[in-house]
């Protein structure tokens, strides 16, 4: 067993300093997400979602981020899943986006809301015919007999559906995490990391402030 008291890897680098932040959360995002594309790291868009059922127990899966812009980040799921029936209840979500590889993370919490019907078809649509497939056949988060139960309904679904298009189920569709705080952490020599955090000020119309925290 490795000593996981002294596993660690130091940071360094230019920082994060607020001038760098004049172009508002947006503008910063960008320029980070294209530094981890840049980067070839596996699946940059992929993202930590936490969600809390009615009594507040947390849970944490990763999924793909589709989408973002000033309204907030895109994911899509079925709303019959776990996730989907802790949001029904309990509409608010916690993302990290875990760039580590960069010394970068952003962490986002926020309240959820469904994108609609048109913009979930327009999700779905691009998706390759076999997650189409999948995502019809798959009863999300229930219990299964087997791998070989799960098969046999793509197949039988792929049957009937011939060479058409798989259309898009009810159940299946976008979420979109509205943010109300947006941090930028950066790895700092020492562990003197920086983290700068936009905070939503109702009182300012829906302005954002700026936060440095603490490491």
């Amino acid at each position: 067993m490795p000593d996981l008291s002294r596993m660690r890897r130091d940071y360094g680098g230019r920082g994060l300093r607020e001038e760098d932040l004049a172009g508002g959360w947006v503008e910063l995002f960008d320029r980070w997400f294209a530094d981890a594309v840049a980067a070839e790291l596996p699946e940059p868009n992929a993202m930590v979602v936490a969600t809390a059922d009615a009594d507040g127990a947390p849970d944490a899966r990763i999924v793909l981020m589709k989408g973002y812009d000033a309204f907030g980040f895109v994911f899509v799921t079925s709303y019959a899943s776990a996730k989907g029936a802790q949001l029904a209840v309990n509409p608010h979500a916690a993302l990290v986006f875990p760039w580590h590889a960069i010394q970068r993370q952003v962490r986002i919490a926020g309240r959820v809301e469904r994108v609609g019907d048109a913009a979930s078809d327009d999700l779905w649509n691009p998706r390759p015919r076999g997650a189409q497939l999948a995502a019809v056949a798959s009863v999300q988060s229930t219990v299964v007999d087997s791998r070989e139960e799960l098969e046999e309904r793509v197949r039988l679904l792929d049957e009937e559906t011939g060479e058409g298009p798989v259309p898009r189920p009810p159940v299946w569709g976008g979420y979109r995490v509205v943010p109300e705080r947006i941090e930028f952490w950066q790895g700092g020599a020492d562990r003197l990391h920086d983290r700068l955090r936009f905070v939503r000020d109702d009182d300012e119309g829906g302005g954002w402030i700026v936060q440095r925290l603490a490491p």
